[in-house]
């Protein structure tokens, strides 16, 4: 006898299905009035969380980071599980590095200052795309109004690739402004002892409007000694500069104001606090407003193949390709402007697990009966709104060994990846199709690559590299553009828009990198020695000539003489069960299409979308894809599956049951 209770079947058990079923299986009497089943088309739980472990040392494939922890269910549980307490070594800033090394790709370490300088105004347009107040007097709104005179008036369809640049021009423009003011002092001749401690620039008294505006109070230092900077706050307005003045100027410190969100979308990156005290002083806090010495500006504006501009922007799309990484556009030119805001986070710090992502999973998962979970059985079929079938069930799974199963809600949690691949014409994954508001939102929204490449030192050779009691150093890599003629030929291309490599804990020997978009899904077509080669070649040509390296001078001696022996790498893009890692909104899409994607089937009556069926519910969304506020977060992918079995309940009024 057929069973005439409800039949849930959830597909995917990533987070979101995980999720779900927890809460719909501890639901009080929910056996006596449901049947549920978890269908996983893999051979493992957790979709795109998962904890490996490679030459000893655990390893985190897909999710690291635990974003924000106020409020936040992942920290929640990992804190009830205790699984931020381990004994074993692991990497516990997920790639966010202390004593970090800006080198460029010939080998010279790049002076904390410069860097500091483009962070922080990087920082500062990441902050005003994300809705968070301008800066500078406007430079954000000033970038946005040149943008809408260029696109003829609108920006409904500007990129964060196109915002960013157009920042960089201002960014130089203001440079040049300055330059060309000089230490210009127009209080009529600030005294020597004055113009040595940094207070060069004077407004007060003299200072054309036009002048001022130019200007804007813009200092790109910090350098300036510390009694100084708490004395003048990195500027001064002159003994008899107005309140007015002093607020029209804003009192620009492109050092200041980045954001805690922002600041952790570029790894949080100050070598002026994480570098060491000796690279600090060595440097000298390079003061571009003037305050540096001539000799310190002599050493930082020419490398050999290197202008000041070259390296401004080599550091410039350094950070841009962090981005690239955080966001998961492989081109910012398709991340969309306008929908950078939608993205909200949970206050508090990022952190990582000690026992491991997969640890969250394995707990959600160890709620669930034996059985309930079925790994190995992959959906190929979703037919829907059927009528007179199996105990006049609507839907009817088909499961790629043949077999098929009935369901009367069924809770789809596959990749916003997959789902692309599922709409395309000569694809049938659902029957019939999908409504156009649901394929639109599908076709529109971005879903883009980000894949960790794991290697290991060789034991013989990574006694060459010796950093500061470090393996292997924490580097952000320099290049030069694409276009440029001083590229490196030794370096292969899908390296050349990575930016991190470090080791995954201070004392180990595996090493991680970042790729996105088309040089992540170069190296997943890679083998493993075209990989060790040109990581291997890449390494050793950045690191023969940086100074603060043991037997830098091996290069000599060798042509590679860092060696790895093993890889490990990343597969999200061309997993057939993810195709890609994460979403984002790109242009032409917005946080309404995140909305449509979080919409029930058949859709709703009285709205203006009829529903043909009297059975409701029939086909249900969740993941991260369908997350308005939380998309790309595993606490939004989270958030969806509690949304759902939510959902189900009150559909059936058995929430509080």
């Amino acid at each position: 006898m057929l069973s005439q209770k409800p039949k849930i079947v959830i597909i995917g058990a990533g987070i979101a299905g995980l999720a779900a079923a927890k809460k719909l299986y501890t639901t009080q009497n929910f056996n006596e009035l449901f049947e549920l089943c978890v269908v996983e088309g893999g051979n493992r739980i957790g979709g795109r969380i998962f904890t490996n472990e490679f030459c000893g040392d655990k390893v985190e494939m897909g999710a690291s980071w635990i974003h924000g922890i106020d409020g936040n269910p992942i920290y929640k549980i990992a804190k009830d599980i205790n699984a931020f307490e381990n004994d074993e070594p692991w990497d516990p800033l997920g790639g966010k590095m202390e004593n970090k090394m800006v080198i460029t790709e010939d080998g010279h370490e790049v002076n904390s200052s410069i860097v500091n300088n483009i962070s922080s105004f990087f920082k500062n347009l990441l902050d005003f795309a994300s809705g968070e107040g301008d800066f500078g007097g406007g430079i954000g709104g000033k970038i946005v109004e040149r943008l809408r005179i260029e696109n003829g008036g609108g920006i409904e369809k500007v990129s964060i690739g196109a915002f960013l640049r157009k920042g960089l021009e201002f960014y130089w423009g203001l440079r040049k402004d300055q330059e060309n003011v000089e230490s210009f002092n127009l209080d009529d001749g600030g005294s020597e002892k004055d113009h040595e401690n940094g207070e060069i620039f004077n407004l007060d008294n003299g200072g054309s409007e036009k002048d001022q505006e130019h200007v804007k109070s813009f200092n790109l230092d910090d350098g300036g000694s510390e009694k100084d900077h708490e004395n003048d706050e990195s500027f001064n307005l002159d003994d008899g500069g107005s309140e007015k003045d002093h607020e029209n100027v804003e009192s620009f410190n492109l050092n200041d104001g980045g954001s805690e969100k922002i600041q952790e979308n570029v790894e949080s990156f100050n070598l002026d606090d994480g570098g060491s005290e000796k690279d600090h002083e060595n440097d000298e806090s390079f003061n571009l407003d003037y305050g540096g010495s001539e000799k310190d500006q002599e050493n930082v504006e020419v490398f050999e193949n290197w202008s000041r501009k070259s390296l401004e922007e080599g550091v410039f799309a350094m950070f841009e390709n962090i981005h690239r990484h955080y966001s998961s556009a492989g081109d910012l030119g398709t991340l969309d402007f306008n929908g950078h805001s939608e993205y909200i986070d949970f206050p508090g710090d990022d952190i990582t697990i000690a026992k491991g992502f997969s640890s969250v999973i394995e707990s959600l998962g160890s709620v669930l009966p034996s059985g309930l979970i079925q790994l190995g059985r992959k959906v190929t079929k979703i037919e829907w709104q059927l009528e007179n079938n199996d105990g006049n069930k609507p839907v009817k799974l088909h499961f790629s060994d043949g077999s098929v199963m009935y369901a009367d809600h069924v809770i789809v949690t596959i990749s916003l990846g997959v789902l692309k691949q599922g709409i395309r014409e000569d694809s049938s994954l659902f029957s019939p199709p999908l409504p156009s508001f649901k394929t639109d939102a599908i076709s529109r929204l971005g879903f883009g690559v980000v894949d960790k490449l794991f290697l290991q030192l060789s034991p013989t050779h990574h006694e060459n590299v010796g950093y500061d009691g470090m393996k292997f150093p924490n580097m952000m890599m320099v290049f030069h553009q694409p276009d440029a003629k001083l590229n490196n030929p030794k370096i292969p291309f899908w390296i050349r828009r990575t930016t991190l490599v470090h080791p995954v804990y201070p004392e180990s020997r595996v090493v991680m990198l970042f790729f996105a978009g088309e040089e992540a899904l170069k190296v997943e077509s890679l083998d493993d020695e075209e990989i060790i080669e040109g990581v291997s070649t890449t390494m050793s040509e950045i690191l023969a000539n940086a100074k603060h390296f043991k037997n830098s001078n091996a290069a000599a001696e060798s042509e590679s003489f860092i060696k790895f022996t093993k890889v490990l790498k990343c597969k999200w893009g061309t997993d057939p069960l993810f195709l890609g890692s994460y979403t984002h909104i790109a242009v032409g899409s917005s946080g309404d299409d995140l909305d449509s994607m979080a919409e029930p089937l058949p859709e709703k009556s009285g709205d203006g979308r009829k529903s043909t069926s009297c059975h409701q519910l029939q086909v249900l969304f969740a993941g991260e894809a369908t997350s308005r506020a939380h998309y790309s977060t595993t606490h939004g992918a989270y958030l969806t599956g509690l949304r759902e079995a939510n959902r189900l309940l009150e559909h059936y009024q058995c929430v509080d049951v």
